[in-house]
C-alpha cells in the first residue's frame, strides 16, 4: 500500500546509506507505515489559489487575531505590491527573491531601514503563516 513512497525515500538516501542501512530503513518504515494512510501532496496543489486568495486567507487569520482594520489594510497592501513587483505566484517565491525586492524597494523609494525592516517582518509573518498552514514548504 505504502510501497511507492518507500522506495522513493530509499531511492533518495542511496546516496548516504550503505545495503545494510538501507536494509534497516526499509524495515523500519514498512514497520511505522503498515496501518498509515499517505496522502501524497505537493506544493503545486497549492496553486489552486491565487495571490489573492492566499493574501485574503491571510488577512482573515490576522483579523481573527484581533488586529487593527488600519493594520490589515497595511498589511494588504505591502503583500499585494510584493507579490505584483515579484510577479511568481506565491508558492514559487523564494527567498532570494524576497531580500532583492526588499532592496530594489529601499533604492527606489528612499525609505529608511526601519520601514524596510517593518516590511521584512510582515512579509516574514505571511510566509511563515503559509508554511504553518502546510500551503508551502520550507526550503
Amino acid at each position: 500500500m505504502n510501497e511507492p513512497i518507500i522506495s522513493e525515500i530509499l531511492q533518495d538516501m542511496l546516496p548516504v546509506l550503505d545495503n545494510s542501512q538501507l536494509a534497516k530503513l526499509k524495515g523500519v518504515l514498512e514497520h511505522k507505515l503498515w496501518n498509515a494512510e499517505i496522502v501524497y501532496k505537493t506544493v503545486e496543489d497549492s496553486f489552486d489559489k491565487s495571490n489573492e486568495e492566499f493574501t485574503e486567507l491571510f488577512i482573515s487569520a490576522k483579523r481573527v487575531e484581533g488586529c487593527s482594520l488600519k493594520t490589515l489594510r497595511y498589511y494588504l497592501a505591502t503583500i499585494n505590491k510584493m507579490t505584483n513587483t515579484v510577479g511568481k505566484h506565491i508558492t514559487k517565491i523564494t527567498t532570494e527573491d524576497l531580500r532583492k525586492y526588499l532592496s530594489d524597494y529601499h533604492e527606489e523609494n528612499n525609505c529608511s531601514k526601519s520601514n524596510i525592516d517593518n516590511i521584512r517582518r510582515i512579509l516574514s509573518s505571511f510566509f511563515s503563516w503559509l508554511e504553518d498552514e502546510d500551503y508551502i514548504l520550507k526550503r
